[in-house]
């Protein structure tokens, strides 16, 4: 699989200003990206006033959790004690694994990491921009935190967005609370955060044995569907690593389409998937999913609400039931609700 570059990415784009030298170097070699990505920069922010989902309480809520991750962005990386503490990969993954639930998170697996998990160069923050990812670190854990059903049947209202920072603030947490205790143990181990990942969350969760990568672009969960956040923490602690997850999700969404269909800017893609960039993959227009995001006032989460799956029906009915019967079941499901 080929690696993926951060630059490229909606998130970082954003961060780009004119007269700064990611804005200059950036559109230099994209210019195709300028016009779109300038006009998207004049549309008012997540959470504004001039947003029609904007509270002036609960939006200012959002924010602040925003905000308290860009601030502890930096903790990542930290110390690693002198005394290193021995232990097998067995037992190394059992306590990892014991404590990431113990801390908060409700999926939990572990990976041996590959080039194409972590991002070719990365896009943000400024003062990184540019730099080829070189660190490596060969094991990760990888885990999910649950969004509230309640708060995520509003999407795309403002109290979806409320839960998507609060559930990306938790996993930052547990990361943090991972990273610190891997490294007074003697490994090197790095959080994987909102906003300073080197790796692509969704592949490495699904190489982790988390679940498999539906036509959204969102890891599907077994019993929580995409209605999840991911954290990971990498490490060169060795650890033992878990199985994917054999299901075939994507004859399923070959039959569903929910996503799609319920997508407000058709940003996710129709059809079977196609070959891009060496892999089989549906590809989501980034440019028209964030466009909404900008004009509603929220990151939407239509695709997550709308998912069979975490709404009566879970992955590992794939192995029971054709697409079709878990078609008839999900909207059976629905019609008793």
């Amino acid at each position: 699989m080929k690696k993926h570059d951060e630059r490229d990415t909606m998130f970082a784009r954003m961060t780009y200003e004119e007269g700064k030298k990611n804005y200059e170097d950036y559109y230099s070699t994209n210019p195709d990206k300028k016009v779109i990505d300038d006009e998207l920069r004049k549309s008012p922010g997540i959470c504004s006033p001039e947003t029609p989902t904007y509270d002036p309480i609960d939006a200012n809520f959002a924010i602040s959790n925003f905000k308290f991750l860009s601030d502890i962005r930096p903790l990542v990386k930290g110390e690693i004690s002198e005394k290193r503490v021995s232990i097998s990969q067995k037992e190394a993954a059992k306590r990892l694994k014991e404590i990431a639930v113990d801390c908060g998170a409700d999926l939990v697996g572990i990976a041996r990491t590959k080039p194409y998990h972590y991002y070719s160069h990365r896009g943000r923050p400024l003062e990184h921009y540019g730099e080829e990812v070189s660190d490596l670190l060969p094991y990760a854990i990888v885990f999910g935190v649950k969004m509230r059903k309640k708060n995520i049947e509003q999407a795309p209202l403002l109290p979806e967005v409320i839960e998507s920072s609060m559930t990306y603030v938790k996993a930052a947490i547990i990361g943090m609370q991972l990273s610190y205790f891997i490294r007074e143990l003697g490994y090197a181990a790095r959080n994987q955060m909102d906003g300073n990942y080197l790796v692509v969350l969704p592949t490495l969760a699904k190489d982790a044995g988390l679940g498999e990568i539906g036509r959204n672009g969102l890891l599907i969960t077994s019993k929580y569907g995409p209605a999840v956040r991911l954290g990971a923490v990498t490490t060169e602690m060795p650890l033992k690593a878990d199985e994917r997850m054999d299901v075939d999700l994507a004859s399923f969404c070959d039959v569903c389409g929910m996503c799609s269909t319920k997508c407000p800017t058709q940003a996710i893609p129709r059809g079977k998937r196609k070959v891009i960039g060496e892999e089989l993959r549906w590809q989501i227009t980034q440019e028209k999913c964030y466009s909404f995001w900008r004009k509603i006032g929220t990151d939407c989460g239509l695709c997550i609400k709308n998912c069979p799956f975490g709404n009566g029906i879970d992955l590992m009915d794939l192995k029971k039931y054709t697409p079709e019967e878990l078609m008839a079941k999900f909207k059976d499901n629905g019609k008793r609700h």
